[in-house]
């Protein structure tokens, strides 16, 4: 049975609950020139942590997801992972644990499905892919249900699909941690959801997962823990049950009521506040 035939709904899959500590962020501060984007930053995500970052345009959701994934130079603060200075790592090392899926990459439009997943193999492969690395290939696109796109090309997909083999790059790649940024940005309604299951199985299997968000429902349903970042700051960093209104309330200045429906709580936002 692969990983699409156990979609559920959330309900169903428990939460992380932070056990052993994955990535430590202390202190941390980041500028664009002098421009500063993110003030004393700090934070600490459990293996199989499902962290989703949330807040307003320009907040540094973004940027603090480079700065976990190594793009970006920290200078001020520490970034941990695995009880490591993310900096101490050698390159191959350091793409062995931490897999990154930017917001706008849709993968090489020439490239087959199977060669794209094939590339997440790249910090293993010394002068040519080994028939482990084929077989790993393999394994994870049938592990997520899409071997059948296998000899497709990315640009044939939809979204949710080209959004899923991105996925299985990065599960090639056989890290501990997996970096998203915006994974659901322009998918529909049921991709969105697709996506949000999969990663969700994949936490609750041991991945830990920090990605960034803007739709609040998600975040709230399906992260174990929600970071919100407001002008740079840390708003609040709260387990996703215990978000409430003010929370929401002062990262976005709008008024908002919390309602619960068949054990799901969504946010309903009610005007801005002036």
């Amino acid at each position: 049975m692969n990983l699409c035939d156990k979609m559920v709904g959330v309900e169903q899959v428990e939460k992380g609950d932070g056990n052993n500590e994955m990535i430590t962020i202390r202190h941390l501060d980041f500028s664009y020139g002098k421009y500063a984007v993110l003030h004393d930053v700090s934070a600490q995500v459990g293996t199989g942590d499902f962290l989703v970052i949330i807040g307003p345009n320009g907040s540094g959701k973004s940027t603090l997801i480079k700065c976990i994934a190594g793009i970006f130079n920290v200078k001020s603060g520490t970034i941990l992972i695995d009880g490591k200075p993310s900096g101490d790592y050698p390159v191959n090392q350091f793409a062995q644990t931490v897999a990154y899926i930017p917001q706008t990459e849709k993968g090489d439009l020439q490239s087959l499905v199977f060669d794209t997943v094939l590339a997440g193999r790249k910090p293993y492969i010394r002068w040519k892919p080994s028939g482990d690395d084929y077989g790993k290939v393999a394994d994870v696109l049938h592990q997520l249900g899409i071997e059948h796109l296998s000899m497709r090309y990315v640009n044939e997909l939809s979204g949710g699909q080209q959004q899923t083999v991105m996925i299985a790059r990065a599960l090639a790649q056989q890290t501990k941690i997996l970096l998203l940024d915006e994974p659901t940005a322009n998918l529909d309604l049921r991709h969105q959801l697709e996506i949000m299951n999969l990663l969700k199985i994949l936490s609750f299997n041991g991945l830990t997962i920090i990605m960034s968000l803007h739709d609040i429902n998600l975040a709230i349903r399906y992260a174990s823990r929600l970071l919100m970042l407001k002008d740079g700051n840390v708003l609040a960093y709260e387990f996703a049950d215990n978000v409430t209104c003010t929370h929401i309330e002062n990262l976005y200045n709008i008024k908002v009521e919390m309602i619960t429906n068949e054990g799901a709580r969504y946010c309903i936002p009610l005007g801005v506040d002036t």
